[in-house]
Formats: structure tokens, C-alpha cells, sequence
């Protein structure tokens, strides 16, 4: 692999597989870096979605209202592919809603032009497979969490994948992705504190 590689096309590579820097740098150069500021949207509830973001640096929250609450269904940190997927592959109108909750840079890239990576790549929709196949695995992993582990459990799972984000981000939000209220992610918190 090409050390001069940028951080864009490194991550191009290990997610779909495109070997050939020259590729790599056609397919990245059809993102466009972009600075959400703190509190700004990348997308709304209900609009829709062409375009697919890769998170260089920040947080994204991605959640949407229900009744008198909101649902974090996730947050985004650096080095994630985030789009609302029904939105950009079928042009269905979003559920969700992803706003910054810190300053924050994404690479984007519009959906006219992620269509033009299979004229770069000819293997692309193999490649498009596979990294389709990897998320909806990460979905399974998520679903199976919830119905087989406690609360405790999921805390201490997510904790050890994302202890980063818990100083950056309101617990409130932590509690709703885990399913749980903000009370019993207090009470866990204050149990792992007192080992």
C-alpha cells in the first residue's frame, strides 16, 4: 500500500477495498470537506438525503423526535461513513435528524456524484457489497446487544468502544442509544466509579 495515501483514501481503502491510488484519488477527490459548526445540520427530519458523509474529526448525533423526547439512534466519531440509507439509495424522505454536537469536519460527497465511482472502479458494486454487508453485520451486533445483554452490560460494552465520547457528549444522549433512562446510566456510572 502507498504511504502518501491521504487519511481519506487510507479509509476509501480498509472500507471498500480500492486498491490503485490512482482510484483512490479519483474517488476522493469527488468528496468535499466541510465544517459543520457546533449545532448545525447535516441533515433534517423529513428532507431528503443525496449525500453521504465521512467523518474526518467531531461528533455527529443522529436522532429524531418522539412525542415529548428525542431518540439518539447513534453518535458518529472520526473515521465513520454516515447517511440516512433509505434517503440516499431509495430517495425516501429522512428520519432522522444529525447535528454537530461540536465542531466538526466531513468529507462529502453528493449523490450524482457517488454514482460516477463504478465508471473508476469496475469491481465497485462487489466492493459496494461487501461494505454494505459489514453494516447491516454492525446493525445485527447492535440489535443482538439489546435484546440479549442487561443495561449494565451495554454500558460497559459501549464504554469500552467509545470512552472517548463520554467526556464530549451529554449523558442524556448516551442513555437514549443504549435504551436506557438517564437515571439508570447514573446509577451504572456511579457503581463503575465505586470499583
Amino acid at each position: 500500500m502507498n504511504t502518501s495515501l491521504t487519511e481519506l483514501e487510507t479509509y476509501i481503502n480498509s472500507y471498500f477495498g480500492i486498491q490503485q491510488a490512482e482510484k483512490l484519488r479519483k474517488v476522493s477527490d469527488l468528496f468535499k470537506l466541510t465544517t459543520l459548526k457546533k449545532g448545525e445540520f447535516f441533515l433534517k427530519e423529513n428532507k431528503r438525503c443525496d449525500k453521504l458523509c465521512f467523518m474526518k474529526s467531531g461528533l455527529l448525533r443522529i436522532y429524531v423526535l418522539k412525542e415529548d423526547r428525542e431518540v439518539t439512534q447513534w453518535i458518529s466519531t472520526k473515521g465513520y461513513f454516515v447517511t440516512d440509507i433509505s434517503g440516499f439509495m431509495f430517495e425516501k424522505p429522512s428520519r432522522w435528524n444529525m447535528q454537530a454536537l461540536v465542531d466538526t469536519e466531513i468529507y462529502i460527497i453528493k449523490r450524482s456524484d457517488y454514482n460516477k465511482i463504478e465508471s473508476i472502479e469496475p469491481k465497485w458494486f462487489d466492493f459496494e457489497k461487501m461494505f454494505i454487508v459489514k453494516c447491516f453485520e454492525m446493525v445485527e451486533n447492535r440489535v443482538f446487544s439489546h435484546l440479549s445483554m442487561n443495561a449494565e452490560e451495554r454500558y460497559n460494552a459501549y464504554f469500552d468502544m467509545n470512552n472517548e465520547i463520554f467526556n464530549q457528549v451529554p449523558l442524556q444522549y448516551i442513555a437514549s442509544l443504549l435504551g436506557m433512562s438517564p437515571e439508570t446510566l447514573s446509577r451504572i456510572r456511579k457503581k463503575q466509579l465505586e470499583l
